[in-house]
C-alpha cells in the first residue's frame, strides 16, 4: 500500500510538473508573440511616420502583414536614395570646380588683351613717342588686342545663350554652296599663309541638309579658321561630304597642320583649351571655337568628331540630318 501511495504521488507531481511545463511554454509562446506584434507595430508606426514625409517608396503598397519584404524594399530604396544624392553631391562639387575653373579662364582671357591694349594706349598717352610710325603701329596693336576682346565677348555670349537653349531655325540648304559661301569669306586669311581652300571633289549636284543655316555657318568659319591658324605654310584644307547614314550626311574639314597630341585630342572641346598656348597667343581667336562648334551641333542632336595626328594633320567633322 505504501508503494502505491508512492507511486500515486509520484505520477501526481509528474503531472503536475507536466503541466507547469507546458503552461510555461504556453506562457512563453504567447509573450513571444504579443512581444513580436508590439515590435512589429512600433516598427510599422515608425515606418508610417517616415513615409508620410517621403517619396521612396508608395504608402499603399507598405502593410503590416508583409512588413519583413515591405522594410526590406524600403532599406533598399533609402541606399538608392543615398547613392543618389551621393552622386548629385559629386556632380555638383565638380561643377563647382569646373566653374571657379572656367571663370578663372575667363578673367585671364579677358586680362591679357585689355592690358595689352592699355599698356599700349598709355604709351601714346604718355607722349614719349615722337616716331609717328611708332606710334600707328602701337595703335594697330592696340586695335588689335580690343578686336580679340571683342572676339571673347561675342563668343562668351553665343555659349551662353546655346546653353540657355537658343532655338534653331531649321531649313533646308545646299551644304555645298554654303562651304563655298565660307571659303569666300576666308580666302584672304587663307591666302596671308598660301593655304588653298577646296573640297575633295567636285560636288556637280546640290547635296541638301536641314539645320540652321546661321549656326551651321558659323561651325563652318570655325573650323576652317582653324585649320588656316594651326596649318602649315604652303598646306591646304580640304572639306568634304559623305553619305554617314540613311538619314545623315558627314561634313569634314580635313588639314596637314601641326596636329594634336593623343592625350589632348578628348579635351579640344573644352572652353579656353588649347594645345599649343604660345602659337595660340600669337593667332588671337577667343579659345571658344571649338567649344561653340561642339554646342552648336549637340543643340542639333547631332556628333561632332575629331582626330589628329602630330605633325600631319587634323579632321574634324560632323553630322547633319540630310533631307530625304
Amino acid at each position: 500500500m505504501i508503494m502505491l501511495s508512492s507511486y500515486s504521488l509520484l505520477m501526481s507531481y509528474t503531472f503536475d510538473l507536466k503541466k507547469l511545463i507546458i503552461f510555461i511554454l504556453i506562457f512563453f509562446i504567447v509573450i513571444f508573440f504579443l512581444i513580436k506584434s508590439s515590435v512589429k507595430a512600433f516598427i510599422y508606426n515608425q515606418i508610417d511616420k517616415v513615409l508620410k514625409s517621403s517619396l521612396l517608396v508608395d504608402k499603399t503598397n507598405f502593410s503590416k502583414e508583409n512588413l519583413e519584404a515591405d522594410f526590406e524594399l524600403f532599406f533598399h530604396r533609402i541606399i538608392e536614395f543615398a547613392d543618389l544624392k551621393q552622386k548629385e553631391i559629386e556632380k555638383l562639387n565638380t561643377r563647382e570646380d569646373f566653374r571657379r575653373e572656367f571663370l578663372g579662364d575667363v578673367s585671364h582671357e579677358l586680362k591679357t588683351p585689355l592690358f595689352t591694349a592699355q599698356g599700349y594706349l598709355l604709351t601714346i598717352l604718355d607722349g614719349s613717342i615722337d616716331d609717328k610710325k611708332m606710334e600707328l603701329k602701337y595703335l594697330d596693336r592696340a586695335n588689335k588686342s580690343i578686336e580679340r576682346l571683342n572676339f571673347i565677348v561675342k563668343d562668351l555670349d553665343m555659349i551662353s545663350k546655346l546653353e540657355s537653349g537658343m532655338e534653331l531655325n531649321f531649313e533646308s540648304f545646299n551644304i555645298i554652296k554654303l562651304v563655298s559661301d565660307v571659303f569666300d569669306l576666308l580666302e584672304i586669311k587663307a591666302g596671308k599663309k598660301n593655304i588653298s581652300l577646296k573640297f575633295d571633289k567636285a560636288y556637280d549636284f546640290p547635296i541638301l541638309v536641314e539645320a540652321d543655316k546661321e549656326r551651321i555657318e558659323q561651325v563652318l568659319i570655325n573650323l576652317i579658321s582653324n585649320s588656316i591658324n594651326y596649318g602649315k605654310n604652303y598646306g591646304e584644307t580640304i572639306v568634304s561630304v559623305r553619305s554617314f547614314s540613311k538619314t545623315q550626311f558627314k561634313v569634314s574639314v580635313a588639314d596637314n597642320g601641326i596636329g594634336i597630341p593623343d592625350g589632348e585630342i578628348l579635351r579640344i572641346f573644352e572652353r579656353f583649351f588649347r594645345v599649343d598656348k604660345s602659337r595660340s597667343r600669337e593667332q588671337g581667336g577667343s579659345g571658344l571655337g571649338l567649344a561653340i562648334v561642339k554646342h552648336i551641333i549637340e543643340a542639333h542632336k547631332q556628333e561632332v568628331y575629331a582626330k589628329s595626328d602630330v605633325g600631319v594633320g587634323s579632321t574634324f567633322s560632323f553630322t547633319l540630318h540630310r533631307v530625304l
